[in-house]
């Protein structure tokens, strides 16, 4: 609420009245965004706001030694949330072979070359970023990576992130061969003569990448570090880290000792990983919370089939792909039902990794289960991604407390979609991540950027995408124009409802009297500029709690 002009105390019954708080910051000459409208002036004590509305309405807070900031009538908003982010998988992968995303085979091929050329003879060569449908009518296969090299081991995660591409050298190494079954949740490849090809879907990936040497306790630091900067350069001021490590949930918590840890984190353990949540409290800080489970329910609609779908792949693409025609869900449901039931009734938010619309629809029974079975408690579960979801499960989110987590990024046309196109057909990409739909039914809706997995964590991209459903800049064709929001709702998406789905709206998501002070300064103000230029933003400086922790100079 804004302040009345010349509210310099607060009475508290009978007594002397309580003088007004003296700001130790007050930004000023600004264009705010606050919860009841424009404001102009913010003025903020031990990181909170108490007070904001016109210069006149924050005077009373100041004092002799009030640090006063002139925001040079820049924009400021509050800080943005990512719900669905890896920033030390980024740093991790920033050391590794990149591909560049739709370069075709020949672009692919020349990269991963320059990589081995680069590494000793017998060293690991590891990277992400090539996509099966840029290589033609030839997909990749171990024999490629081969004649390259046969004698250093190759991995390489594809764009999605779930299916990996391997040498010879590499599937000896980790004991892959005709004769060895395909895994739990995962699928090895495999030619018409029965030799794995090279290809490895969802959990099998796993053979081959347990196989490399991990990286140091520093290193994961650094990594992590490295990912923490960039998504605050980004506005990022709180997020939900998908699949956190016990390795991972060490390097928050030692930068947090450290004082290197500035956003929110909340930490998503792997459902798989028993002994890291039994012992999550010995990592916990306060701003690094690992109260949440990670659940894959299934994989990704792309040549690999592996997200499960109601409805069949597309007949053209389904040829080779016996037993997977609707794709794959990795828990049987009455086991999912249990699994949710139980994390539930322990006080731990799900998240689920959810593309497919057989997937979401696991993922809701299974929070409805929740429900009839411990209550309605506090825990907003996340069905995540829902890439491709049925408007009867949508419509029933909202009954049973879930929250869908929309993926940015590929609800424009690029790399990823168009062999995403091929596999489930033009129909249902008319209602490909049903954002609009989503907010129509009033369910509870966040974005999350999957970076690395995606290019880029850009909020500022996703925001302009999400109106226009269009590549950045507004050009090229429509992906699914039904499902198009407004500005205001989509920028919401990235601060008041994904701090409402975390349970921290009382103190973030909006900037008013009474809240932390998270909010960003912009180079300009996107509800001004053409829709087509909000993804060229610039986030000049990031404050948290009052702290100035980002400063584009810097």
């Amino acid at each position: 609420m804004l302040m009345a002009s010349g509210a310099a105390a607060q009475f508290h019954g009978p007594g002397e009245p309580v003088p007004a708080p003296r700001a130790e910051l007050l930004v000023n000459n600004a264009r705010i965004l606050s919860a009841d409208g424009w404001a102009e002036a913010m003025a903020i004590r031990d990181g909170a706001i108490v007070a904001i509305g016109t210069r006149a309405d924050v005077e009373p807070f100041l004092a002799p030694d009030t640090e006063i900031v002139d925001a040079g009538g820049r924009l400021i908003v509050p800080g943005l949330y990512d719900m669905h982010v890896h920033p030390m998988g980024a740093g991790l992968n920033a050391r590794n072979c990149a591909i560049v995303q739709g370069g075709g085979k020949d672009q692919t091929l020349a990269t991963i070359r320059a990589c081995a050329a680069s590494k000793e003879a017998d060293q690991w060569v590891v990277g992400n970023g090539h996509d099966n449908a840029s290589f033609g009518d030839t997909p990749p296969n171990r024999q490629m990576l081969d004649e390259i090299s046969s004698d250093q081991p190759m991995l390489f995660f594809d764009i999605s992130g779930h299916s990996t591409w391997a040498n010879s050298r590499a599937l000896e190494i980790a004991g892959i061969d005709r004769d060895t079954p395909d895994p739990e949740g995962g699928v090895i490849e495999r030619g018409p003569d029965g030799e794995p090809t090279g290809i490895l879907r969802e959990s099998a990936s796993r053979l081959v990448f347990s196989q490399i040497p991990g990286p140091t306790l520093e290193a994961n630091k650094e990594a992590l570090a490295w990912g923490l900067d960039h998504l605050l350069a980004y506005g990022i001021s709180s997020f939900d880290d998908a699949g956190v490590s016990r390795a991972g949930a060490l390097a928050y918590s030692q930068l947090a000792d450290e004082g290197r840890l500035k956003q929110r984190v909340r930490g998503c353990m792997m459902v798989r990983d028993a002994d890291l949540i039994a012992e999550r409290a010995l990592f916990k800080r306060a701003r690094f919370d690992p109260s949440c489970v990670k659940i894959m329910l299934d994989g990704v609609p792309t040549d690999g089939h592996t997200a499960a779908l109601v409805e069949p792949y597309m007949p053209h693409d389904n040829a080779g792909f016996e037993g997977r025609e609707r794709g794959l869900l990795m828990i049987p449901e009455n086991e999912l039902d249990d699994l949710v039931t139980e994390l539930d009734a322990e006080g731990l938010t799900v998240k689920f990794h959810a593309a497919g619309d057989a997937a979401v629809r696991a993922g809701v029974n299974a929070i409805a289960a929740a429900r009839d079975a411990n209550g309605f408690t506090p825990h907003m579960h996340n069905v995540g991604h829902t890439s491709l979801a049925q408007m009867s499960d949508i419509e029933r989110a909202r009954e049973v407390g879930a929250t869908f987590e929309f993926s940015p990024y590929i609800w424009f046309p690029s790399p990823i979609t168009v062999d995403i196109e091929r596999a489930v057909g033009n129909e249902r990409m008319q209602r490909w991540v049903p954002v609009g739909d989503a907010l129509a039914a009033g369910a509870n809706s966040v974005p999350g950027s999957d970076w690395p997995v995606t290019p880029s964590a850009n909020p500022w991209l996703a925001i302009e995408t999400l109106v226009t459903r269009q590549a950045p800049g507004g050009s090229g064709p429509v992906l699914g124009e039904a499902e198009r929001i407004s500005l205001k709702d989509a920028f919401d998406l990235f601060t008041h409802d994904a701090a409402r789905s975390r349970g921290e709206l009382s103190f973030l998501g909006t900037l008013e009297t009474g809240k932390l002070a998270d909010f960003l300064i912009l180079d300009q103000n996107i509800f001004e500029v053409p829709i087509s230029q909000v993804h060229q933003t610039t986030v000049l400086e990031v404050y948290i709690e009052g702290e100035k922790v980002f400063n584009s100079d810097q």
